[in-house]
């Protein structure tokens, strides 16, 4: 099929499976920030860095067994990521370690999850923006514009 070969090309696997991560990272940021102040809440977090090692290991893998940048893009399952048929993504979070208990015995640190949230922005803007260039360049050739 060919826009599935089109969809399946190049960059493209990667830009749409980093804008999943942080978007659902993002929801999980803005979950934590709202329950800062509730007793006995735990944060949940996803591991940037697992993401990050899952997604060059798919892609090392499609380049190695399609000899190229052509294929489907396949994350294997962590203990964080797995991807369902159909290419969808399901994440499981986790709750991170290493925050001070407070007396309400709330796990929290606002200045940590505020550096989170502008870091997961940033990387969701960056995937989006690369990808909305991308659909510009195939809506051109499609539109078979110069």
């Amino acid at each position: 099929m060919f826009i599935g070969d089109i969809f399946n090309s190049g960059a493209m696997p990667a830009l749409e499976a980093g804008v999943r991560f942080a978007a659902q990272r993002q929801r999980l940021i803005a979950h934590n920030i709202a329950n800062a102040s509730t007793p006995d809440f735990r944060p949940v977090d996803l591991s940037t860095g697992d993401f990050q090692q899952a997604l060059a290991r798919a892609v090392q893998r499609r380049r190695e067994s399609g000899g190229g940048e052509q294929g489907r893009l396949e994350l294997k399952k962590t203990g964080e990521i797995e991807m369902l048929a159909g290419g969808t993504l399901r994440f499981t979070p986790t709750t991170p370690s290493g925050n001070v208990l407070f007396h309400d015995r709330n796990n929290r640190d606002v200045e940590r999850l505020m550096a989170d949230q502008v870091e997961t922005v940033a990387a969701y803007r960056a995937a989006s923006e690369l990808l909305r260039g991308r659909f510009a360049l195939l809506r051109t050739a499609i539109s078979q514009r110069v």
